[in-house]
C-alpha cells in the first residue's frame, strides 16, 4: 500500500469526535479517504454529524504526526493495516455498520476463514467451564475453522489454547495497542498465536488497556465471527455483551 495513503487512512481514524460510522460517511460523501482532509469547510460543515470541532481538527491536519509516527511503528514490527475498503478487511465485520475503519494485525493467518467462531465467558472460569471449553473446540479439530477470543484470563484463555493445542489457528482481539499484551502473563500465549494465528486491534500503538477499550474491543470480536459461543458466564458480565452484539449482527 501506498504510504501516504496509509497515512490518510490511519490520520481519519485519529480525528477526534469522528467515530467509525461518521468518518465512513465522511469518506462516501467526499469521494475518498485522502479527499476529506483536502475538501472544503462549508462542504463538509453540510454533512451529517459534523460539526464545527471536527471540520476544525480535519483541516488543521494535526492528526498527520501522529500517523507518521505510527506508520513507522507498523514498518518496523512487521504489522499489517486493513481500512475498511481493502480487499483483506475481515468480510464479516463489513455487513457492521460500527465497525472499525482501521485495523492493526500481527500474525500468520487470513482473517477470512471458511468458518470464524468466537468463544467468550468469564475471567473466573470453574473447571467445568474449562472443560466443556476444550471439548467443545476440540470437536472443531477438522472443520477448517478459526477461533477467535480476546486474549482475556479465563476462559478466552482457556480457547485460545485449546485451539494451538488442537492445531487450529486462534486471533486475539485486543482492547489496547500493539505494543503491549495484556494481562501480561498471556505474554508466551500471544508469542504462540502469532504462529497459528494472530492478534487484532482497532487501537494505536501507546494505547493503553482502559476499561472503556473492552465494549469496543468485543464488538469486533462478534462482528468478525459466524457465531459466538458463551461458555460461562457472570449476569452482568463482558462475554453477555459480546453475545448482545453478536445477536444484533444477526450471528
Amino acid at each position: 500500500m501506498p504510504k501516504n495513503l496509509l497515512k490518510y487512512q490511519i490520520a481519519i481514524s485519529l480525528i477526534p469526535g469522528i467515530g467509525d460510522i461518521v468518518g465512513k460517511k465522511l469518506i462516501a460523501y467526499c469521494g475518498g479517504v485522502q479527499a476529506v482532509f483536502e475538501e472544503k469547510r462549508n462542504a463538509l460543515l453540510k454533512i451529517s454529524g459534523v460539526g464545527q470541532a471536527v471540520v476544525n481538527s480535519i483541516l488543521s491536519q494535526s492528526v498527520f504526526s501522529r500517523a507518521e509516527k505510527e506508520i513507522e511503528f507498523i514498518e518496523k514490527n512487521n504489522i499489517q493495516t486493513f481500512f475498511y475498503t481493502d480487499e483483506n478487511y475481515p468480510e464479516r465485520l463489513l455487513n457492521c455498520e460500527d465497525s472499525p475503519m482501521m485495523l492493526f494485525y500481527k500474525g500468520s493467518v487470513k482473517l477470512n476463514a471458511p468458518r470464524v467462531v468466537a468463544f467468550v465467558g468469564t475471567r473466573k472460569a470453574t473447571n467445568n467451564g474449562r472443560v466443556i471449553c476444550d471439548k467443545f473446540i476440540e470437536g472443531l479439530k477438522k472443520k477448517d475453522v478459526l477461533i477467535v477470543s480476546g486474549l482475556a484470563y479465563g476462559i478466552d484463555s482457556i480457547a485460545h489454547k485449546a485451539a494451538l493445542s488442537n492445531g487450529i489457528d486462534t486471533i486475539g482481539v485486543l482492547g489496547h495497542g500493539l505494543d503491549r499484551i495484556y494481562p501480561s502473563q498471556n505474554k508466551n500465549l500471544a508469542d504462540k498465536m502469532l504462529e497459528n494465528g494472530g492478534l487484532l486491534t482497532e487501537f494505536i500503538s501507546g494505547t493503553v488497556p482502559d476499561r472503556e477499550n473492552f465494549p469496543k474491543r468485543n464488538r469486533i470480536v462478534a462482528g468478525m465471527c459466524d457465531a459466538v459461543i458463551v461458555i460461562e458466564s457472570a449476569a452482568k458480565g463482558g462475554a453477555l455483551i459480546t453475545a448482545g452484539l453478536a445477536n444484533s449482527y444477526n450471528r
